[in-house]
């Protein structure tokens, strides 16, 4: 087992100090390389850096849906791509490789999709050696956080020349590649990159790592229904509407628990929702929850409204 970084917190109430360790335990129970089904396995087995970002960032961008095909089109990307997909990535063609994919369909994602995707991929790793390279050009080192850098990827990455892999047109406004390039500035939670982003720059028993050019602390968290679930049971969030304001304010919440790595909390509280123990908006209430007593989960109420509740 890798040996746990020394860490300093921040000062917090009993209540939170109560919270911290019940946090702490559960991360410690999860923190099992194979703990949970989870696409992070795929990432096992890629000892060079330069093959695991690439599986991690198709792992990542395929990351929606049921379980069972996430993992069935991952794998069916990944078995084209061969034992060296950083090799595969340099070398890719569209002439040699698009009929590979020609009949692929992972729910709205078609072939041409993850053509014009591996497109992007090739680009960043041509121009910047890496797709490390290409996201830190745009990293401020002393940002609190990675929205401005994940941004500006995202609009370097859509702005990526793809009409090769659409037969010469331009590619869908949202289905698209661009689809697997959301932005903060747009709202968007950008769930399925900064899944590849905690993927790729933490390390512990189920985050591989292999980047050193972000800091843990910068980290977002990935915002998917559990979290959010878990996030507004915990009141770790004054947010109603899924997004990045949410994901922001959530991660914030999680520093004062961890302030060097916020989101190493993510994996457990995501497969927490998965195990039905929240209670969130259910006649169980907190009952099955770890941290139960911490949870106060919230009545159904009609729509959500798209403004903050009233500040913690």
């Amino acid at each position: 087992m890798r040996p746990s970084p020394v860490r300093t917190t921040t000062s917090v109430s009993a209540g939170s100090a109560e919270l911290k360790a019940r946090l702490d335990a559960l991360y410690d129970a999860f923190n099992m390389a194979d703990s949970a089904e989870d696409p992070v396995q795929f990432l096992r087995g890629y000892d060079d850096p330069a093959d695991r970002e690439i599986v991690a960032f198709v792992a990542a961008s395929l990351a929606f849906g049921r379980v069972a095909s996430v993992k069935a089109s991952i794998g069916r990307v990944l078995e084209v791509m061969g034992p060296r997909p950083a090799v595969f990535i340099r070398r890719f063609s569209v002439r040699q490789h698009a009929p590979a994919f020609q009949d692929f369909v992972h729910r709205w994602t078609r072939g041409a999709d993850i053509v014009g995707l591996l497109l992007v991929l090739q680009h960043m790793v041509e121009g910047h050696g890496s797709v490390e390279g290409f996201f830190t050009q745009g990293l401020d080192p002393d940002a609190t956080d990675i929205e401005a850098a994940l941004d500006s990827f995202s609009a370097r990455a859509c702005g990526v020349d793809v009409r090769a892999a659409y037969g010469g047109r331009k590619p869908p406004a949202r289905a698209g590649v661009p689809f697997f390039f959301t932005r903060p500035s747009g709202g968007s939670g950008c769930k399925r990159l900064n899944l590849f982003l905690r993927w790729m720059v933490r390390r512990d028993e189920v985050d591989p790592g292999g980047w050193t050019g972000v800091k843990p602390a910068q980290l977002v968290i990935p915002l998917d229904t559990h979290v959010i679930r878990v996030g507004r049971c915990l009141r770790l969030t004054q947010y109603v509407s899924p997004g990045w304001k949410m994901a922001a304010d959530i991660t914030n919440a999680l520093r004062r628990f961890d302030p060097i790595d916020p989101v190493r909390y993510d994996f457990s509280l995501c497969h927490l929702g998965m195990m039905n123990a929240c209670g969130f908006t259910r006649a169980q209430r907190d009952r099955a929850c770890p941290l139960r007593g911490h949870c106060r989960p919230v009545v159904r109420t009609p729509r959500a409204s798209l403004r903050p509740s009233a500040p913690r």
